[in-house]
């Protein structure tokens, strides 16, 4: 069998799994997308994992009680794992409300291999973007168990990175996370991203 290793060596790059956590409207999605473009813009190989995407395929059949969130996160952990054994570098994009669910997932892909990056985004600004309409939904009862109306989410104590999505713009955000992972996925010295 081909290794890890080698597959890196291909690619030219370090596989990692850059796991995106935060409230619905924190930006999570919206960074993926970018830093997807930045990175392969500059010859980087990389997988978007995201919760909508997953739950319409292969984690249809689970729900939004605790069990299901759990089995959900363990889930797409197995699926970045593979994904990093192959020399791709993940980009996952979940709330992961509890601090339980962001350490399966870490200790599934390896501590080596995980870098926990924080969209820190109060309540308020979140329900002012509210791009799918959920804080309005879950308001009015029509959604159970939201994160952050119905159900807790455990800020995570020392994430890799917290990003300020209140107080940055989404190309600040960028900027911040690039200078932060480059390091981890770049081989040789000095990466640079050109935009």
């Amino acid at each position: 069998m081909v290794s890890r290793s080698e597959k890196e060596i291909l690619l030219q790059q370090k596989a990692v799994v850059i796991w995106l956590t935060g409230l619905s409207g924190a930006g999570k999605t919206t960074l993926a997308s970018g830093l997807e473009s930045a990175l392969f813009t500059n010859g980087y190989l990389t997988k978007i994992l995201d919760g909508d995407q997953l739950r319409s395929g292969i984690n249809a059949n689970l729900g939004f009680t605790d069990q299901d969130r759990q089995e959900n996160i363990r889930r797409v952990a197995e699926i970045s794992k593979l994904f990093v054994e192959c020399g791709v570098i993940c980009i996952d994009s979940f709330i992961s409300p509890s601090a339980l669910m962001r350490q399966t997932a870490r200790l599934i892909i390896g501590d080596e291999n995980f870098i926990e990056i924080y969209l820190k985004a109060s309540l308020e600004v979140c329900e002012k973007r509210d791009p799918k309409g959920l804080y309005k939904a879950a308001r009015k009862g029509e959604i159970r168990n939201f994160t952050g109306i119905g159900a807790p989410y455990e800020v995570p104590v020392s994430p890799d990175l917290v990003i300020d999505t209140d107080k940055y713009s989404i190309e600040e955000s960028l900027e911040i996370c690039l200078k932060a992972i480059l390091p981890r996925i770049t081989v040789g010295a000095n990466p640079t991203v050109v935009k």
